[in-house]
């Protein structure tokens, strides 16, 4: 079963590591990648369509005037339903992370080295819910996720320490 997880970019263009990205992504059969471009003024939109290029599992959302990021990742979901019809979205915002000491990469990596603990979470807490949720309720937060999965992971721990 595929899970799809939507990352948003604003203005990340110093902290994408394209060969790093393709290596790790080219790793993840079961996961679709959703590289959401918000009105980026730099380079960010050419390194993700890189990455798209190089990889199967990754399709890029370009937002040409610049969105809240909630409706970045509601942009990125509605693609991902549409293109995909993947019951399991989660999502992440690059510039709400502290990535000052493990950068992307360390983002990356855990969630491609986590990927069936995200998706084995997911449809438990999917079968705790009554009612059917629509497409936007359901999409999760996969740091929220692996902070809840996780603990020793030095990448999720430092995302809920104030910025230093």
């Amino acid at each position: 079963m595929k899970i799809g997880i939507i990352i948003i970019f604003h203005n990340n263009e110093n902290e994408i590591d394209t060969s790093f990205f393709i290596e790790q992504i080219k790793k993840t059969p079961n996961i679709e990648l959703c590289l959401v471009n918000n009105d980026s003024k730099d380079c960010t939109y050419s390194l993700l369509n890189e990455i798209k290029e190089a990889c199967n599992n990754v399709s890029v959302v370009n937002i040409k005037k610049f969105k809240s990021d909630i409706a970045a990742v509601k942009a990125g979901a509605r693609f991902m339903f549409n293109a995909f019809n993947l019951k399991h979205l989660g999502y992440v915002s690059i510039n709400m992370l502290n990535i000052k000491y493990y950068g992307l990469n360390g983002l990356i990596r855990v969630i491609i080295e986590n990927q069936e603990v995200i998706l084995n979470y997911n449809i438990k807490k999917i079968k705790t819910y009554e009612i059917k949720q629509t497409l936007f309720q359901s999409l999760f937060s996969v740091i929220d996720y692996l902070k809840k999965i996780q603990t020793n992971n030095p990448f999720i721990q430092l995302q809920y320490q104030r910025n230093l």
